[in-house]
């Protein structure tokens, strides 16, 4: 009883304090709760990975007003590539005139620069326009960077076999038309494609992964990659292309010395011509032998020197559309294959600190290349020129009939003139 009598008097004080220890726990709590500031997104420009990589890319915020205007420019820039490079290949392989080893590289050109429009610029468009933010998913990022590398590099090395091919056919005129047959040029073809390729497969065999986290879709920025890749697709063939213009350049100027040279020649044999012309009527029979050698003679000079100022315009012509497509392709892919080659070196291989707006800027610049091919190359061919004016005005019949049509019209003004100068 005495035991009872004391635990009594302390299970009834601990039954009074448990309400202020409850208030105590709850008035802690509540400090504790109050303590803690709640922290809000802010409107920044970056957005955190989820995988660990520490990679965010930057989202460009713009109103309607803008979105309206780039969405506006990027569809004519794509529709209007896609409509350049699909009249190349239906005229080349649709008009007989045009359906020669020759133009099998520029149809290559065309169905890379087709590509790029068709499997490229359309995501890119989407992406610009919500931003810069990747949409489309992890596994698709791989299959659009292969597909962008791919496409890229075999338009760039089109243009690379093209300046080789313009530069053999002007210093071999008479060996290289030989083998410039559709097998050897087929041979050319593949070879672009299988070099471009030779890019496109090692992030996707393990070599080297690329970067994306579900909102980033970056190529890879391994080192060794982006030295080989950068070089093989742009650096090597960039040189290459300008090393041939170089070449094509001095011969047209040495043969323009030559010509000049010969011409001056040419006119001192015919003057002596002329002379004899003159003495013709006043010397015997006898002489006329002489005088009838020395007219062949002439006339053999006369037709080199039409032949060596043929040869000259030619090269004078491959030169200048040579000269054009080279400045036209270093103009819009050296800016970007520059910032992609210093990236990793400055930012490292995890991510991109270059400004999304100077990277889309110069990546639409480097696209645009693949617009203005077909117009450089129609600009200076006579025949394409013609065959794109039909088929925009859907004249399909007798394509082949006007071009030879225009073909011999331009042959009799040559003969025209060439006998008008004698």
């Amino acid at each position: 009883m005495k035991v009872l009598h004391l635990l009594v008097p302390t299970l009834i004080i601990r039954i009074i304090e448990c309400p202020r220890v409850e208030m105590q726990v709850n008035t802690d709590v509540n400090q504790l709760f109050s303590s803690i500031t709640l922290v809000t997104p802010e409107p920044a420009d970056r957005i955190e990975p989820t995988n660990g990589t520490q990679c965010g890319e930057q989202i460009l915020s713009s109103g309607w007003a803008e979105k309206v205007l780039i969405g506006g420019v990027l569809t004519m820039l794509t529709l209007s590539t896609i409509c350049g490079n699909l009249l190349v290949v239906i005229s080349v392989c649709f008009v007989k005139k045009l359906r020669q080893p020759s133009n099998y590289l520029i149809v290559s050109l065309a169905v890379a620069d087709l590509s790029v429009a068709l499997a490229v610029m359309p995501f890119v468009s989407i992406t610009d326009l919500i931003g810069g933010q990747w949409i489309f998913g992890q596994f698709f990022c791989n299959v659009f960077i292969a597909m962008d590398v791919m496409c890229c590099t075999a338009s760039i090395m089109s243009l690379c076999v093209i300046s080789i091919d313009r530069y053999l056919g002007i210093t071999k005129p008479l060996t290289y038309p030989v083998k410039q047959n559709g097998c050897c040029m087929a041979k050319m073809v593949l070879s672009v494609w299988l070099l471009s390729a030779s890019i496109t497969l090692p992030p996707l065999f393990g070599w080297a992964q690329n970067v994306n986290d579900g909102r980033v879709c970056l190529i890879s920025q391994d080192f060794g990659y982006t030295v080989y890749s950068t070089a093989v697709a742009f650096y090597i063939p960039m040189s290459v292309m300008l090393i041939m213009y170089n070449r094509i350049y001095q011969t047209g100027s040495v043969e323009g010395t030559e010509g000049e040279q010969e011409a001056e020649e040419e006119e001192e044999s015919l003057d002596c011509v002329g002379a004899a012309l003159k003495l013709q009527r006043e010397v015997e029979e006898e002489c006329s032998t002489r005088v009838s050698r020395l007219l062949k003679t002439g006339e053999h000079h006369q037709r080199r020197k039409r032949k060596n100022q043929s040869i000259f315009k030619r090269e004078q012509k491959a030169a200048a559309t040579l000269g054009i497509v080279v400045g036209a392709f270093t103009f819009c892919w050296l800016p970007f294959f520059l910032v992609s080659t210093a990236r990793p070196f400055v930012c490292g291989v995890e991510c991109s600190c270059v400004p999304l707006w100077l990277e889309r800027t110069l990546l639409w610049l480097g696209y645009a290349n693949s617009l203005i091919n077909p117009f450089i190359y129609a600009f200076f061919n006579r025949d394409l020129r013609t065959t794109y004016s039909n088929l925009l005005r859907c004249r399909y019949r007798n394509i082949n009939r006007k071009l030879s049509a225009a073909g011999m019209h331009e042959a009799l003004k040559l003969v025209v003139k060439q006998e008008s100068d004698v």
